[in-house]
This record gives structure tokens, sequence and C-alpha cells, in this order.
């Protein structure tokens, strides 16, 4: 009857996860989908904890003090320019933790089957690729170390030598797993030394594929320990986190039309393209007050945020501002590109910070379709997804990758620091159309100026 009980635990905290997981496809229903979610896995761990003979509760209620006391840090301090860097510590950690659980398993108990011991080869494999890989994608994030891809000879060689010794040391630990306790210190040192070398070639222009494919393989990683403890929820829920990172990784890749063999091992970034002198003019600039003029008297504008919005924190003062140009009269929208900002779905999280409306906000594709009959565009921090070269420069790196055609509205502005390039290390032909006006400075600042003359 308990064991009955166990089970059909599982089978409910499971309902809640897939139900959770699908509210969590629409920002609208996001919060609810978290909350459920959250409550699955509540009810999974008090299962878990019912059906264990546990003799001293002490370890676990102290890791769930400071586990929750951490979690509430979090939430309460880390700005929305850090999440991304924070969701790739939390894939490390949940990498990690599926290291953990496979070497105990066997340190304490190395009496068990080829099968138990291949599940703990895998369990370790991608739980320390998936470890080490996104320490390399934090660092690039938070920009410890360079943002550009890493490359040198030899690499892809040696990567695949790597590879090719753990899958073999796996081979041979799972065969004889009571006699091969070396073997399994090996896969675990190989696993994160791997973990950095296929990180390291990825620039951060990249990231947001690199941080969904990580998520992907933190769940893959649960899913295997799943399989070592014999523990059904924790396989339905790995398998969940990692087929949604699988799509996920697919939906980026498709976003910027290329493959993920190509975001993984092209270097993309590592050289830069520079405009042909005689393509290049000079850059018009401007300062709020005209700007003010010329969205005063527009009746359809759209504002194109990027990672600069997130640096400048100006997701507020945006708001304020579509609220005026309303009042105003004018239709406002918001476009989104699928890899804006430095992790997936990064913008639509941050408008939703500021109470912008979801129905406000437009796909690529759908505002491309009326873009040429829009007053003005505003780009606020954002660079390689309106770069006209991907459509028009058949020699540019990021040629075919689907952008925002801002250059086709009748009047854009473009709201940056300097004439810097992006994340991809590319010139913008943008920034010298005729109809392009740069605005120079905080954008945060730059849209108070704005208000103030409205």
């Amino acid at each position: 009857m308990r064991g009955l009980l166990i089970n059909f635990s599982y089978l409910i905290s499971a309902i809640f996860f897939i139900f959770g997981l699908k509210l969590l496809s629409s920002p609208i229903s996001a919060k609810k989908g978290n909350l459920i979610s959250a409550i699955g896995m509540l009810i999974a761990i008090v299962a878990t904890l019912v059906s264990k003979e546990i003799v001293d509760y002490t370890w676990i209620i102290a890791g769930l003090l400071i586990g929750t006391l951490i979690g509430i840090y979090i939430a309460k301090k880390i700005q929305m320019t850090q999440m991304p860097q924070m969701v790739a510590l939390l894939n490390g950690f949940g990498g990690f933790a599926s290291l953990l659980v496979g070497f105990s398993i066997y340190y304490y108990d190395m009496n068990i089957s080829s099968f138990t011991a291949s599940t703990i080869f895998l369990s370790i494999l991608i739980g320390g690729v998936t470890f080490t890989g996104s320490l390399i994608a934090w660092a690039k994030l938070s920009e410890k170390i360079a943002g550009k891809p890493l490359l040198f000879k030899g690499q892809r060689l040696l990567n695949s030598l790597i590879l090719i010794s753990t899958i073999v040391f796996g081979i041979i630990y799972s065969i004889s797993p009571s006699t091969t306790y070396t073997y399994l210190l090996l896969i675990i040192i190989l696993s994160n030394i791997l973990g950095v070398l296929v990180v390291i070639p990825i620039g951060g222009a990249d990231m947001p594929v690199v941080i969904s494919l990580l998520n992907s393989y933190s769940g893959i990683a649960a899913c295997a320990s799943g399989f070592v403890i014999q523990n059904n929820v924790l396989i339905v829920s790995g398998a969940l986190v990692g087929a949604s990172g699988i799509v996920l990784t697919s939906i980026m890749c498709k976003a910027m039309n290329r493959s993920l063999v190509n975001v993984l091992f092209s270097g993309f970034g590592s050289n830069t393209t520079k405009i042909k002198e005689g393509e290049k003019k000079e850059a018009k600039s401007a300062i709020a007050k005209d700007a003010y003029f010329v969205l005063e008297a527009a009746k359809s504008i759209v504002i194109v945020p990027g990672y600069g919005l997130a640096v400048a924190q100006a997701q507020h003062v945006v708001k304020e501002l579509s609220d005026l140009l309303e009042n105003n009269g004018a239709e406002v929208k918001f476009a989104i590109h699928p890899v804006a900002g430095r992790m997936p779905g990064h913008m639509n999280v941050l408008l939703a910070e500021a109470d912008v409306p979801y129905d406000k906000l437009v796909e690529m594709d759908d505002i491309n379709r009326t873009i040429d009959t829009v007053d003005v565009c505003i780009v606020i921090g954002a660079n390689d997804v309106v770069n006209p070269s991907a459509r028009d420069d058949e020699t540019s790196s990021i040629y075919g990758m689907p952008i925002i055609e801002v250059d086709k509205a009748k009047n854009v502005f473009v709201l940056k620091r300097s004439m810097a390039s992006g994340f991809a290390g590319i010139e913008n032909p943008l920034f010298f159309k005729e109809n392009t006006t740069m605005i120079f400075g905080d954008a945060k600042k730059t849209i108070q100026n704005i208000i103030e003359e409205f």
C-alpha cells in the first residue's frame, strides 16, 4: 500500500511538471506554471523522503535551509543584466549534482550491475561537461574572461580524442565496475576538461544557444541519475528538461539560420567584418529634443530592445515612454528577435518586469511584414539582430541570419553608447543609412530626456 501511494505521488508530480511546463510557454501564464511545477517538486521530495528509511534528517534539513536562503538571495538581489550568467550557473550546479549522485552511489557500493554502472558513467560524463561548460559560459557572460572564441590548432582533434577516451574508459568501467575505480576517476577528470574545451571556442553572440543547450544537458544528466537511484520522477523531470532544452536550442539555431554544428565548432566571432570604405558614410547623430519632434508626429512606432536595454536598466522608462506615445495617438509595438540579449527569452522577461502588455510584443516574422509602413523604429541596445549585412552582404559572417528589418522603416533612431560592434564583432551598415539617426549616451538617460520633452 505504501509503495502504491509513493508511485501515485510521483505520477501527480509528473503531471504537475508537464502542466507547469505547458504554462511556461506563455509569459501570461508563466508565473502560474512556475508555482505548479514547484508544488510538483515539493510532492516529489516529500514522497521520496517518506519512501526511504532515513535515520537522521540533520543534513537534509540543513541543505533545505541553506538552499532556500540562497534561492531567496538570488531572487531578490540578482539584476536582470546578471540573469543569463545566473541561469548558466544554475545549469552547471544541476550537472554537478548529477555527477555527485552518480559518484556517491558507486563509492558506497562498488558491487553494482553493469547497467547501473553505465548509467553512473552517463550521469558523470554529461554532468561533468555541463558543470565546467556552464562555468565557462558564466565567466564569458560576466566578462570574467574574454567573450570572443578561443581557438587553437588541433582543437577539434583534441576534443575528439578526449571524448573517445572517455567513452572507452566508460565501457571498461561498465563491464567490471567493482575493479575499475581508477577509470571512473579518469572519466570525472576528462568530462570536466571536455566541458571547458567545448565552450571556449563559442563566442558571445552564440550564448543564447549555449545556455539552452547546457540546460538540456543538465536535464539529461538528471535523467541518467534517475536511472542510477531508480527514481521514476527524477527520470521524468530530467527527460522533460532535456527535451525542452533541445527544442529551444533548435528554435535558437533556426532564428540564426545556422546549424548546431556550426554554432559549436565554427568559432563564430573570432574574425571581425569591416564595412567597405566605399560603402561607409558619415553617421548622423541627434539629441533627445530632435527625436522628440519626430516621435511627437509619428502615428506608428516600433521599439526593438537588445542587451543594451538590460545593461542600462531602461525597461521601466521605455514603458513610460510607450504610454506617453500611445496617449499622444501613436500605435506602439515591441519587436522581439528570438536571440536578442544573452539568453532565450531575455527581452520578454525584461519587458514583463516593466509590465509591458504581452500583446504588444510582436515576433520578428510578423513585424517584418509591415515594417516598411512604420513611421519610427527605436533600436535600444540591439545590434546584430538588426544588421542589414545579414540580408545584403554575402561575404558577411552573419549572412542568411534572419533579422528585424528596421532599415526599411521611414525613420530609425539607434540608442547606443558608441559606434562599437555587437557580440558578433561585425560593423553595422544600419548606422550609416539615410533614414538612421544615432543618439549616443546611456539609453535610460536618453529616454528620460525624451520623456521630459513630452
